[in-house]
């Protein structure tokens, strides 16, 4: 089947669509780039051409003052790239809009969903199950041990520890885009109304969220806040600056981690982490293989992550896959 699909190619710094001469997600700057979302390992400054969804342009423009040559695609519109290939962005349920690409051309169908997970996200729309002939994906948490419990288990916890310990404050480490405006949404949705404080690095991002119509509550800047202030609250705060010396103003904080990998005892002990949440913005193992399944294509492409189990599964399944060399991607905070 692969030598079918001559027109897109994986290489070591992204995947080429031959006719249109573009890129998907390349990890370092071209001509013309499709960006399925804006995480740092997928959206890069410096290309010619940059098409994403509106709101992944946005955020890229935030965080990386790339906004030259900015072409923005909404979900379900289908534009036409040069060499007669078809693109259209569909939901990913990753981060605020994030996209999977379906790229159509000579009567076949392959869809790059980027990053993706299939529990529901009150930050983002959900993903969206696309047919097609090649189905790339990615598999970080593509281990069978990976999986992911209801984030209402997980808000509940720290709720929990929230009112067994007024005196002192839960602090969440949580990446500045995406996990940390979902931890955020996922309290309001829990019903936990009081004021968040946040790191001032964190700021822009949640404004940004707000603007695109995603509601976090009343939000205040720890930098203004008193340790008496901040007792019986919520602070979140990348996870760089959980042991920081800027959590030492924090009231006794109980330190808290939002990651998928929290599922790892290790991660959490080399954190530090009191209260680890198991909270991802990834696919875990049940998710990626019923996504295959679901989309049911002639043959599997992984891009990053746990290939190996991913590609043992496709075997015992009877189905076809490969593993991609691809550079650049990494381990987030997730």
């Amino acid at each position: 089947m692969a030598q079918d699909f001559a027109w897109i190619r994986p290489e070591p710094r992204g995947i080429h669509v031959v006719p249109a001469d573009c890129w998907i997600d390349p990890s370092e700057p071209v001509g013309h780039a499709l960006v399925t979302h804006g995480h740092a390992d997928h959206a890069r400054g410096g290309h010619g051409r940059t098409v994403a969804t509106p709101e992944t342009l946005a955020i890229m423009k935030l965080r990386y003052a790339t906004s030259d040559g900015a072409l923005p695609v909404g979900y379900g519109e289908t534009i036409r790239l040069p060499g007669g290939v078809d693109a259209t962005f569909v939901p990913a349920g990753h981060v605020l809009g994030s996209a999977q690409i379906l790229l159509e051309h000579a009567g076949e169908r392959v869809v790059v969903t980027g990053d993706y997970k299939r529990c529901p996200d009150p930050t983002c729309p959900p993903f969206e199950v696309t047919p097609c002939d090649v189905f790339i994906t990615e598999a970080t948490f593509g281990l069978p041990v990976f999986c992911h419990p209801p984030i209402e288990v997980e808000i509940g916890k720290l709720l929990d520890r929230l009112a067994a310990h007024p005196e002192r404050c839960v602090l969440v480490g949580a990446y500045a885009l995406g996990k940390a405006q979902r931890v955020i949404a996922e309290l309001r949705r829990a019903g936990h109304s009081q004021p968040i404080y946040i790191h001032g690095a964190l700021e822009r991002m949640c404004r940004l969220y707000e603007d695109w119509g995603v509601d976090l509550g009343e939000l205040r800047l720890v930098s203004d806040a008193t340790k008496e202030d901040m007792r019986g609250h919520v602070v979140v705060c990348p996870p760089a600056a959980l042991n920081d010396r800027w959590s030492r103003r924090l009231p006794s904080p109980v330190t808290a981690m939002a990651s998928g990998w929290m599922r790892v005892r290790q991660r959490a002990r080399q954190r530090n982490v009191e209260l680890p949440l198991i909270i991802s913005d990834h696919a875990d193992w049940g998710e990626l293989t019923r996504t295959v399944e679901e989309v049911d294509p002639h043959e599997t492409w992984i891009t990053h992550g746990r290939e190996k189990a991913l590609l043992r599964w496709h075997q015992l399944h009877q189905r076809r896959a490969r593993a991609l060399a691809l550079v650049g991607y990494e381990d987030e905070d997730d």
